[in-house]
């Protein structure tokens, strides 16, 4: 709390969810510390942790007195170890919420966040100048340069990259911001309430939600509130340096967005399919879906056509692959820290194709399980892959990818000449179509202006 200030100033309670988190909630906490304008109380709540995250929490309990620009401030972190806990992440939220629901707004934070000085004085100035605004999230990215090892600094590239797309589409979008994700964002209480009160519910999260920030921004949005990201507040997030712990973190995320996406009801989860905060959520599937498709065809018709010699090479097909990589490039020349491996990982184009096939098996295992109706743990299992366990399931779609084309080549053989020109007829036409349309939408973006915002 500011004490020389003669305005009255908000109230800010942050909540922080901690899970196994000894390597970085010392750097989180620290960070919240050095904020200009630092929370006027901090709740570290560590839950179903067999680390050492508590104790080196604890090292922090107690009251603060800070000098920063905007003067002496006032602080206090608590430490609450609730051990064993079924509803996890969202119970720790939910948990942290009791404790900080009288204040005017709530700060989450992820037990691996670290925020830009600025962050929390920045999501409060515009919290406070508008009272429409139920939640602000920062923008996110990770940061690469601890990073070691070729699979790890591959995965990091792609998800900067990923994680800037999505952030850059946002705030495009009139800065409305389809999640509020709980890694670094700021909620009005009085939103929370209303959104509570609304859904008949207890507490501001819900775990039969995959995806808690996801559900909740809609509900906020539903509430008559704006969902916006702010175009200064930053904050480095942890990423995933494994294939089976980036597979199980985007499965989780997507799936549970599915849900949200699907008509009808899966158990306690109304699909939404028309609500507008998901409208970015149905574009990006429906990419996926051509992406895959226009991948799919391509290669096999090449496969198909070079196996009779009547392939005939154009230079059209460069054009898709060149706008891909000069957009891929534009998107990290927006980054606000953007270094080499941003700018390789998109002209080098292999590896943001790779990336995009991985991204793809992401997309065909969250739609086979949700489709297959199998009731999985998510939760768990993103856990169990992050700690290095679980199954080498991330590996399905393409053993499946590889199986479909051994098949087709199978059922090829075995076609006449005019069945096989007929189909290559047809198909080519096809995909030419499908593959203009997506390089003009991918030109547009690429031209688009950007209003001079970094992500």
């Amino acid at each position: 709390m500011l004490e020389d200030g003669q305005t009255r100033r908000s109230t800010i309670g942050c909540v922080i969810p901690a899970y196994n988190e000894e390597e970085s909630i010392a750097d989180v906490i620290e960070g919240l510390l050095s904020q200009t304008r630092v929370p006027d109380v901090i709740h570290v709540v560590i839950n179903n942790t067999t680390d050492q995250t508590a104790k080196i929490a604890a090292e922090y309990a107690g009251p603060h007195e800070i000098t920063t620009d905007l003067g002496e401030q006032f602080t206090e972190v608590f430490v609450h170890d609730i051990g064993k806990n079924p509803d996890k992440k969202v119970g720790a939220l939910n948990y942290g919420y009791s404790l900080v629901e009288g204040c005017d707004f709530l700060l989450g934070v992820d037990g691996d966040t670290i925020a830009h000085p600025k962050a929390v004085e920045y999501l409060e100035t515009e919290a406070m100048g508008d009272s429409r605004i139920g939640g602000i999230s920062a923008i996110y990215t990770i940061d690469d340069r601890p990073i070691k090892g070729l699979l790890a600094k591959f995965l990091i590239a792609g998800q900067r990259t990923q994680f800037a797309a999505f952030n850059l589409q946002n705030l495009l979008r009139g800065r409305n911001m389809a999640v509020l994700g709980g890694q670094f964002s700021i909620f009005s209480t009085n939103a929370l309430r209303d959104a509570m009160k609304a859904n008949h519910q207890s507490t501001p999260w819900v775990k039969d939600s995959e995806v808690e920030d996801s559900l909740l921004s809609l509900q906020i949005k539903s509430a008559g509130y704006l969902t916006k990201i702010s175009p200064y507040a930053r904050a480095y997030v942890g990423g995933m340096t494994t294939l089976r712990g980036y597979d199980a973190q985007q499965v989780k995320w997507t799936y549970g967005a599915i849900e949200l996406m699907w008509p009808g009801q899966r158990g306690d989860t109304k699909g939404q399919p028309f609500h507008p905060n998901l409208r970015l959520r149905w574009f990006e599937n429906f990419g996926m879906l051509t992406n895959l498709f226009v991948r799919v065809a391509f290669i096999t018709l090449l496969a198909a056509s070079l196996s009779i010699n009547a392939f005939v090479f154009s230079a059209f097909w460069l054009i898709p692959p060149v706008v891909a990589m000069l957009l891929n490039l534009r998107i990290a020349r927006t980054m606000k820290y953007c270094d080499n491996r941003d700018v390789l990982f998109a002209v080098l184009f292999l590896p943001a194709e790779m990336f995009m096939w991985v991204r793809i098996g992401h997309f065909l295992r969250s739609w086979s399980r949700f489709l297959s109706k199998k009731k999985v743990d998510n939760w768990a299992m993103q856990a169990k892959a992050e700690r290095g366990g679980g199954s080498l399931g991330y590996w399905v779609p393409a053993i499946l990818l590889i199986a479909v084309l051994i098949a087709s080549a199978a059922i090829w053989s075995i076609l006449g000449p005019v069945a096989q020109s007929s189909i290559l007829w047809v198909g080519w036409p096809i995909v030419g179509v499908v593959t203009v349309l997506q390089t003009l939408l991918m030109f547009s973006k690429l031209v688009r202006r950007h209003h001079g915002y970094k992500v």
